[in-house]
């Protein structure tokens, strides 16, 4: 008799994907306060749930900085233990915070399950999202990157051998071997990179005489749904970190202006070093882009913090001259959380009228509060935009009017 839970559901083919359960592990010092800590957890919560990881408890220890074997403290380190052993089902622990090799190896003999930390877990994300060859050869370059110099570290099964005579010897050649075949595989993928970039310019040259507009933003602000919502397109968007990796552009036209927009991989805290350097072709949409759309998530409580991580990004990348236009998406879900439900619109138009007042002041960018969903202010947003491509088209051909 057929199950009345999955009528109409087909077989499942393949390996069955069992549920991961992870345990969050982070560090209150003197360079992160208890409050900061806190939303870096909710942020790791959300990128082990991307990953396809539930959580089951977070754990915080304040120290004044992390312990150079096990990262945290040895009684905080038998307390998660002594947890993991009462509950079976956990087998990862994820750290806030890059761990060494010899830290990860240490933790997984104490532990006895997966040791993975925050850019090992968002490499794992890259890794499943990655659809182009460009993109796929980007997160090779990173995952090799990474793990470059933790190979010493994760050689720890040598150590016992090391007093032994005519042991130490094949260890260590082996450990070199490693780290030979390792830097061979990053120069084969430079190379390859190098070669798709190529391709990639060859095909860029035939858009150079269109103005190009580029949204950025932090991870998960809601820049594929504005873009399917100004291209009219089908962009991929989810409510998950990194949903789009692989940079989208599209040509449309506003008043007889085209235009191309793109839409590129979201930034985030803590972003590992070697990631920003592998994706950086995949950034030069960004670089070469006259125009700069910044989407930021209003409604979430660290959107501040979020704007300072971006704009970092962007002065890292050296694009902060650029003109700007500032887009404060989910207003829909900011007045919910933070508006009585008796207040007026005259009232609320006031509100809002300040806050815009505040963040220009804030932020030097002009900008527009939108929401993506319920498509508010989109009409206002797109005649900015296209003030925008008006005055880009003048400052490019200054002489002559252009007929498209």
């Amino acid at each position: 008799m057929a199950n009345e839970w999955n009528l109409g559901q087909k077989d499942q083919k393949g390996l069955v994907k069992k549920a991961e359960y992870a345990i969050l592990i982070g560090l209150i010092t003197r360079d992160q306060t208890e409050e900061q800590v806190v939303e870096y957890l909710d942020e790791l919560e959300f990128l082990a749930l991307t990953a396809g990881a539930l959580t089951k408890k977070r754990v915080m220890q304040k120290l004044p900085h992390p312990d150079s074997k096990t990262f945290i403290g040895k009684g905080k380190l038998q307390e998660v233990a002594e947890y993991i052993e009462n509950h079976e089902e956990i087998n990862m622990v994820i750290f806030d915070d890059d761990l060494t090799g010899k830290q990860v190896s240490i933790l997984e003999e104490e532990l006895k399950v997966k040791i993975i930390d925050r850019s090992s877990l968002i490499l794992d994300i890259f890794a499943s999202r990655a659809q182009t060859a460009q993109a796929k050869t980007q997160v090779e370059l990173a995952q090799m990157q990474y793990l470059l110099p933790r190979l010493r570290g994760l050689w720890t099964h040598l150590e016992r051998q090391r007093g032994g005579i005519g042991m130490r010897g094949p260890g260590e050649k082996e450990i070199e071997t490693d780290r030979r075949i390792v830097r061979d595989k990053i120069s084969l993928l430079k190379k390859k990179l190098e070669k798709i970039d190529q391709q990639n310019m060859t095909r860029r040259k035939h858009r150079n005489e269109l103005i190009r507009v580029a949204l950025v933003g932090y991870t998960n602000v809601g820049k594929s749904t504005l873009m399917n919502l100004l291209t009219k397109s089908d962009v991929f968007a989810e409510n998950k970190l990194f949903a789009t990796l692989d940079t989208t552009v599209r040509k449309i036209a506003w008043e007889g202006m085209p235009f191309l927009l793109s839409d590129t991989v979201g930034f985030i805290r803590k972003l590992p070093h070697h990631l920003i350097e592998s994706f950086k072709s995949t950034l030069d949409e960004v670089r070469e882009s006259d125009i700069l759309l910044h989407v930021v998530d209003i409604a979430h409580p660290m959107h501040e913090d979020h704007i300072r991580t971006v704009n970092q990004t962007l002065k890292d990348l050296e694009v902060t001259d650029k003109p700007t236009l500032m887009i404060f998406n989910k207003i829909d879900l900011y007045r919910q959380k933070n508006y009585d439900d008796l207040i007026d619109e005259e009232a609320m138009k006031e509100i809002e009228d300040g806050i815009q007042g505040n963040l220009n002041h804030q932020f030097g960018h002009e900008n527009v509060l939108v929401s993506a969903m319920t498509k508010e202010n989109v009409d206002i947003l797109r005649q900015k935009v296209t003030q925008m491509i008006k005055q880009q088209y003048k400052i490019r051909y200054p002489y002559q009017v252009r007929h498209w």
